[in-house]
């Protein structure tokens, strides 16, 4: 019975959703949770065999995200996951830094106590995946925290522009988190986030997202130098 709920569940979302669609989601998965690195090659017969499409959909999915900005394509040389380098960290943290702070100053105009309640489980839950520095387990919940936030702004246009920066900070946002101390100080922040949002002012939730996201990456560039 499981079985044929599962193949039901999967026809149907085939149905409503497009094979190269699929594939992007699956490789922008494989890059926020570690299985694909910067600079890795793509290899395009592989992953069509992995996940049991035909090539014309990967070609279709790794066309996409060169343009989006996750992958690169060099000539007869093949696809790779890009790196980013140190000015276009700097340019894609200040971009998000300008949006979630008009993310935190509309949120604050729509957010209701359950909400509230959902995101400070969200931080309890954090806190103790930072304690134990379990990246594995902190990451997701980072990436929800910040989802939930941004759905509650209830612009689509803000949500579609935040995501789409959200998935070119996954080729490095996950290593900042890795820094000494990086989960403890950022559920910090994410804690001073919901407290200004509760605290209903604007102004003051605008700031707490606007700090967390330029506190990343003061982190960020720290990782950088030290790597250099």
């Amino acid at each position: 019975m499981a079985g044929t709920f599962e193949t039901t569940a999967a026809i149907e979302l085939v149905r409503t959703r497009s094979l190269p669609a699929l594939v992007q989601e699956e490789i922008i998965r494989m890059i926020r949770e570690g299985e694909l690195s910067r600079g890795d090659k793509l290899n395009e017969s592989g992953l069509a065999a992995t996940l049991g499409v035909s090539r014309g959909p990967v070609r279709e999915a790794f066309q996409a995200l060169v343009e989006s900005g996750l992958l690169r394509q060099e000539k007869n040389r093949g696809v790779f996951v890009r790196t980013l380098s140190t000015e276009e960290v700097v340019d894609i943290y200040n971009v998000r830094a300008a949006l979630d702070r008009l993310v935190g100053e509309t949120v604050v105009l729509t957010v209701t106590e359950a909400d509230l309640e959902g995101l400070r489980d969200l931080v309890a839950r954090m806190d103790e995946a930072a304690a134990k520095r379990n990246i594995e387990v902190y990451y997701p919940l980072n990436l929800d925290f910040h989802g939930r936030i941004l759905e509650l702004s209830g612009n689509s246009r803000l949500i579609a522009m935040n995501r789409r920066l959200i998935d070119e900070l996954h080729l490095c946002r996950r290593r900042n988190l890795l820094e000494e101390s990086g989960m403890a100080a950022s559920n910090e922040e994410h804690r001073r986030i919901v407290d200004e949002i509760a605290g209903g002012d604007p102004e003051g939730a605008g700031s707490a997202m606007y700090d967390h996201v330029t506190a990343a990456l003061g982190r960020q560039l720290r990782l950088i130098r030290d790597e250099t």
